[in-house]
């Protein structure tokens, strides 16, 4: 079972899933990256431009899932160096220091809460993110192109693509596309019809839409959702 709050890191999500049965699982591409633990280490999710497919015996998973672009300051480590990659923290951060985390994680009444209590502590130290980054991804996520938010931050379109590239992992033509796709499955997943959604989050049409769940997601739109 997957559950989710909010963190008392601003912008951030801390969650666990623990699956009822072993198999595949997908992680949809959201423009976030993650801390993790599983199994009693530490790991961190980059930045997805497809979904991610778990597989093996199923076991406990908990995480915090930083806001797009919140997470290579936290890490200290470029966004686009972890782009589909899923890596131990060690290989980040020194192993004394990887050491000693994991052991406060595990000694934690639960790994989700330990895991915050870490990341916190550590967000204090790294310093406060840079503020356009939020704005660039507001924007995006309101459905503004590419060209007309740089123009409105005042940077140019490499600047933006260069600093994209850092902060989310990928240009922010594709941090738009992902971050479309999630709007586009909130709205679908409660039912509105599939040419609305398509409509009211900005596809050319309902092909469109069925086009990019596919290419992004790996399945038909209404595999994705059970068969609506």
């Amino acid at each position: 079972m997957y559950v989710e709050r909010a963190s008392r890191l601003s912008g951030a999500v801390v969650w666990t899933n623990s699956p009822s049965r072993p198999g595949a699982g997908r992680v949809l591409p959201d423009g976030c990256m993650d801390l993790l633990w599983n199994d009693g280490r530490l790991m961190v999710a980059g930045p997805d431009t497809r979904a991610y497919v778990t597989e093996g015996a199923s076991s406990s998973w908990a995480g915090l899932r930083f806001f797009p672009g919140q997470a290579p300051g936290f890490l200290g480590v470029p966004a686009h160096e972890l782009r589909d990659r899923r890596v131990d923290l060690a290989e980040l951060w020194s192993l004394t220091l990887v050491r000693r985390l994991t052991a406060r994680v595990n000694a934690a009444d639960d790994p989700a809460s330990g895991l915050e209590e870490v990341v916190l502590e550590r967000a204090a130290e790294a310093g406060r993110p840079d503020a356009l980054l939020r704005q660039v991804v507001d924007a995006l996520d309101a459905g503004r192109p590419v060209a007309a938010t740089a123009d409105e931050l005042g940077i140019g379109a490499r600047q933006l693509h260069r600093r994209s590239l850092a902060a989310f992992g990928y240009g922010p033509k594709t941090l738009a596309r992902v971050l479309r796709l999630q709007r586009a499955l909130a709205l679908a997943r409660a039912g509105v019809p599939f040419a609305e959604t398509a409509a009211r989050t900005g596809y050319a049409d309902q092909a469109h839409l069925a086009r990019d769940v596919r290419e992004l997601v790996g399945l038909p739109l209404g595999e994705l959702l059970g068969g609506r």
